[in-house]
């Protein structure tokens, strides 16, 4: 997948949040960490289309990651709003990514420039940049 010079990659899950820069070329992406924004989680309505009856049974649904996923992306959103960040990609496990995207403002989605389906909070920058040119 290309990745713009300088584009920033939200690599997000429940309990994560890091936010990472392209230095390299648009095939090529080499990434290095600008921050880990401190959130403070309190959209416990996010998640609420999660409460099914399954979910509440087996504790499938943790709102305290739904609610994490929420406050990544209202960051994300008032950084783009204020012109921070320009070009974003998103990499989010799916449960993530599927909360982000219910949050997602209107300057959001048009600075998005792609979004990735895996979790990778966990892994080394070379294997983000990796994934991602192979996307």
């Amino acid at each position: 997948m290309k990745l713009p010079h300088n584009a920033h990659v939200a690599v997000v899950d429940g309990n994560r949040f890091m936010l990472l820069q392209n230095t390299g070329q648009p095939f090529e992406p080499s990434l290095k960490m600008v921050e880990e924004p401190s959130l403070d989680p309190s959209n416990f309505s996010a998640g609420v289309r999660h409460q099914d009856d399954a979910g509440q049974r087996t504790g499938a649904t943790d709102l305290n990651e739904l609610a994490h996923a929420a406050a990544a992306t209202e960051w994300l959103n008032a950084k783009t709003v204020a012109g921070d960040l320009e070009s974003v990609m998103v990499v989010a496990d799916p449960k993530t990514l599927g909360e982000m995207r219910r949050h997602y403002h209107g300057t959001l989605e048009s600075a998005l420039v792609g979004e990735i389906d895996k979790a990778m909070t966990g892994e080394p920058l070379e294997k983000i940049a990796k994934v991602i040119a192979q996307s």
